[in-house]
């Protein structure tokens, strides 16, 4: 399980270092894309089938919002691999889309890490903090009405 929040350096050769612990867990290969809210997503390829089912809700037929959603992550999708320090080269659009900087945060989420600039890291996780205990609330009265 990828699990943790690792801040790291980022060179201006787009060159970063992927944590050890999410190298061991993401395998030797990963799927490097466009994520929500301004950051990128690293997955291993045996998740990436499992993720994608979930955010297409196993859909067959391909109506406008799958669409949308392949348009928008799949075709932002790279095959990275690390060399031999553990790096990655993060693609120049994928750089300029998360708006990452020197140092950048890697978040693991349980399938799937998340990278995203420290500054904007930073920003996002102080309103977490203060939004959480209605996030939750909000989510437990869903589960209660379905």
């Amino acid at each position: 399980m990828l699990l943790g929040t690792y801040s790291v350096a980022f060179t201006s050769k787009h060159r970063v270092a992927v944590p050890s612990q999410f190298r061991k867990d993401l395998g030797e290969k990963f799927i490097l894309a466009r994520w929500y809210e301004d950051c990128l997503i690293l997955v291993g390829f045996d998740f990436w089938d499992a993720l994608w089912q979930r955010l297409t809700g196993g859909e067959k037929v391909i109506v406008t919002p799958i669409r949308d959603t392949e348009r928008f992550i799949m075709a932002s999708a790279y095959e990275v691999g690390p060399d031999d320090q553990g790096r990655i080269v993060i693609p120049e659009r994928l750089v300029l889309y998360a708006g990452l900087k020197e140092s950048i945060v890697f978040l693991g989420i349980g399938d799937r890490v998340e990278i995203w600039d420290e500054a904007k890291w930073n920003e996002k996780e102080k309103l977490l903090a203060g939004e959480a205990p209605k996030l939750i609330d909000k989510l437990a009265n869903e589960r209660r009405i379905s």
